[in-house]
């Protein structure tokens, strides 16, 4: 059986692979490396193919770096695997009838889109199966290296214009797209201590912690506000570090009797506190507003969009808030009347986040520690308007110590699989959204 390498995934491309497919089976490749089949390894995932009623079937590789071979364990695809880096691996195994079948349903013409047109097309009628055996080696592909935050790099805009197309297409396909109509949010509703509570979680950042509270409460507003510091049982410093501060009585400085918290569920300890204000405004405790008037911007885009979220712009920096690559993420990418169907494509929202209190009370913070504010964006954007502020209004700092900085395979796929299934979730719910309200 012939292996066809992809060097361009142009739907030109696709499609000329589709004629001229004569056996069973269409090997693709997404590597120029060469590749050292496993054992029967051919033979096993077309097996698997042919027993699971598969379209399209993958498996878990090892890479050969020239100093060791590491294996490379892959994630199982589901609904909501709908974002456009989902990683394959180096070879995809596709039944011939599945994939000419799915390219007769393609009706876009695009230059970098195509394999995914494809692949969602496939994934309408066919499953897709994840084969969890080490079945090839291939050498080291300096190219397949992935950028966090190559979806938000102008650079790339043509390319993602593309993907968002033909995501579009299939949402609509499934039922799962969402007409620009918000409902409307009542920004009068119940009675608050205070207009916003800047909301701080943190565990064990002595290291930054009075950074993020300075900045906190050096913020110049025409409205009272506090900050809320959920202290998660801190044992290096940090509830020290933060009792220093305490003389401002803007501090609400809460250590919960829980001990089973994550980041989210620090969250809704304030959110549900007695001293939350009217909004809910995020700040790391590894980060710090850009300047003194971030609260201020973030609460008047509430009123001047009529929203429910609002999310700001940022700056990446360093420790010593030295810009880094790619320097402002804006999500520009967002757009109106399409933003919160594009959310399901990509990874992020953005930040800083702010909430209108009584509508995050009713939904609800998930208990994790990571994923949390984009399963908000998903269940937030599915009804209500989300605001954006478009200027850099936070500065998000990288460094050895933050939870984001250099994770494992194994960590970057168990938070992939938890984004995933965020959205499978969020598919099925805007189908039924849709099937109740929108027929």
């Amino acid at each position: 059986m012939n292996i066809s390498t992809l060097i361009e995934t142009s739907t030109q491309a696709i499609r000329a692979i589709a004629e001229q497919a004569r056996e069973d089976c269409v090997i693709l490749s997404t590597t120029a490396s060469p590749v050292h089949w496993g054992p029967f390894a051919l033979e096993r995932m077309k097996q698997i193919l042919y027993d699971s009623g598969a379209g399209w079937v993958y498996a878990d590789y090892r890479e050969d770096t020239g100093e060791k071979v590491e294996n490379r364990p892959l994630i199982d695809y589901q609904k909501g695997s709908l974002r456009d880096d989902f990683d394959f691996g180096r070879l995809l195994l596709i039944r011939t009838e599945a994939y000419q079948e799915a390219c007769a349903r393609m009706t876009g013409d695009y230059t970098y889109a195509g394999l995914y047109d494809l692949r969602l097309k496939l994934s309408e009628r066919w499953p897709i199966v994840h084969i969890n055996e080490y079945l090839y080696t291939v050498g080291k592909d300096r190219q397949q290296a992935s950028n966090q935050f190559a979806y938000v790099d102008p650079r790339n805009r043509a390319y993602q214009l593309e993907m968002e197309a033909a995501c579009t297409d299939h949402l609509r396909a499934i039922g799962a797209w969402l007409k620009p109509d918000f409902t409307p949010v009542d920004l009068t509703e119940d009675s608050f201590p205070c207009q916003a509570s800047v909301i701080i979680p943190v565990r064990n950042r002595v290291r930054t912690i009075r950074d993020a509270i300075r900045s906190a409460l050096s913020q110049e507003t025409d409205f009272d506000y506090n900050l809320i510091v959920v202290d998660n049982h801190s044992t290096d410093g940090t509830t020290e570090a933060i009792r220093e501060f305490e003389a401002d009585r803007r501090l609400v400085h809460i250590i919960p009797e829980r001990i089973d918290l994550g980041i989210g569920g620090c969250w809704s300890q304030a959110v549900h506190h007695k001293a939350c204000g009217r909004f809910a405004v995020q700040l790391d405790s590894d980060d710090l507003y850009k300047d003194s008037h971030t609260l201020q911007t973030m609460v008047d885009a509430f009123y001047q969009q009529q929203c429910a979220m609002v999310v700001g712009a940022y700056l990446m920096t360093d420790f010593h808030l030295n810009t880094l690559p790619p320097g402002l993420i804006d999500h520009r990418e967002w757009t109106e009347e399409n933003g919160r169907n594009n959310l399901l494509r990509v990874n992020g929202i953005g930040a800083p986040r702010a909430f209108y209190t009584p509508l995050l009370r009713r939904i609800n913070v998930p208990n994790v520690s990571y994923g949390e504010d984009y399963a908000l964006a998903l269940q937030f954007s599915r009804r209500y308007r989300i605001g954006r502020v478009y200027e850099p209004v936070y500065l998000c700092r990288r460094w050895e110590g933050n939870s984001d900085a250099a994770p494992s395979i194994e960590l970057s796929n168990e938070r992939n699989l938890y984004k995933d299934r965020l959205r499978t979730w969020e598919l099925q719910a805007r189908i039924t959204f849709n099937n109740k309200y929108c027929l």
